[in-house]
């Protein structure tokens, strides 16, 4: 059995000063230090992880209203005779009762265009017919000049012009890039508030967009549908609407 020698100071000291010895004792020092930092680095990555993951999705309405700035009236109309020459006079004269009604009502002659004719023919009891369908259509941007048409439409029947189905004016808004910055902008405001809204109930703030989407913009009649259904014309005044889908960060 070997004899335990205890160490003096000496040897102790002779252990120190070795450098074989130092470049160990600094190496588990950098190692020990590296562990404490790395431990201290994960848990609080842990941390910040955890709060990215908190965030809210809520949906912002943006509505406004506008007026339609152009008008598009296409006009449809025919007539039968036992032959094609008889119903295509007939035509003829709707065309000119056309042509004057809006000539009357201020419109410039460049804005009514023929836009299709059509000849069909049939027997009735064994006796031929010819149909002959006329289109003419109607585009202006003067909005009041073609509200005022619409209201005196009857007056084409009056002077014989048989109107088919479908013969109604249309209302069009085009300047929808316009307004778009603004109303996302109105849209994302509104989410922002509803975001807030939670954050308040859930004991929580607000932070940036994490991600957002720009929904569909929709126009639509001011005071509801009023575009369908035989002689029934559309409304100038229209409602534009959006909804936009944000994620809010919470923090």
């Amino acid at each position: 059995m070997s004899d335990l020698t205890a160490e003096t100071p000496a040897s102790a000291s002779r252990f120190w000063r070795d450098p074989a010895n130092q470049r160990w004792l600094a190496s588990a020092a950098v190692l020990a230090i590296g562990l404490v930092a790395g431990g201290y680095l994960l848990g609080n990555g842990l941390v910040r992880a955890r709060d990215a993951d908190r965030s809210v999705t809520v949906r912002g309405l943006a509505e406004r209203d506008v007026t339609a700035d152009l008008a598009t009236w296409t006009i449809a109309y025919s007539a039968t005779a036992g032959d094609l020459a008889t119903a295509q006079a007939s035509v003829d004269r709707d065309s000119a009762s056309i042509r004057a009604f809006f000539r009357e009502l201020g419109f410039p002659a460049d804005d009514l265009q023929p836009t299709g004719a059509n000849v069909s023919q049939f027997s009735d009891n064994g006796v031929q017919r010819f149909t002959v369908r006329q289109r003419m259509s109607l585009r202006t941007t003067d909005i009041k000049r073609a509200q005022a048409a619409v209201r005196r439409q009857f007056e084409l029947v009056r002077r014989g012009v048989v109107l088919e189905e479908g013969s109604g004016m249309a209302f069009t808004f085009t300047r929808l890039n316009a307004i778009k910055p603004a109303m996302v902008a109105a849209a994302t405001k509104d989410a922002r508030a509803s975001a807030e809204q939670f954050a308040k109930d859930s004991g929580t703030s607000v932070g940036e967009i994490k991600s957002a989407t720009q929904g569909y913009f929709e126009v639509t009649a001011r005071d509801g549908d009023s575009g369908a259904g035989w002689g029934v014309s559309d409304t100038p005044y229209k409602k534009v609407r959006v909804v936009t889908t944000v994620d809010f960060y919470l923090r």
